[in-house]
């Protein structure tokens, strides 16, 4: 099943795009903002004049928050498992097989 594209326009640093996605418009706008608002940070902060440094800088703070979501859904997901471990043996035993991937 393919996904409908969508295409969006956004605005990073004062520059219009035209972003085609097969997400919905309105994430595509969200990613947008998020990451124009990293760079304006990163400008803000006075120490970088040029605008490719201040982009780079902003991607890589932002590669940083998504190892941190990733290390901790990792540790929730190990936590949760360790959990399941322990409550499986109190279940009914009916209810004690492991939870089905789907």
């Amino acid at each position: 099943m393919t996904t409908k594209k969508h295409t969006v326009r956004v605005t990073i640093l004062n520059e219009e795009y035209a972003i085609r996605s097969d997400t919905p418009p309105e994430h595509a706008k969200a990613v947008a903002q998020y990451l124009d608002q990293a760079i304006r940070r990163v400008m803000s902060s006075g120490a970088i004049v040029e605008t490719n440094r201040a982009v780079v800088l902003a991607a890589l703070q932002i590669t940083a928050e998504l190892f941190d979501a990733r290390t901790a859904m990792r540790t929730t997901n190990e936590s949760l498992e360790a959990l399941s471990e322990y409550v499986r043996p109190l279940l009914p035993p009916a209810k004690r097989h492991p939870a089905q991937a789907s």
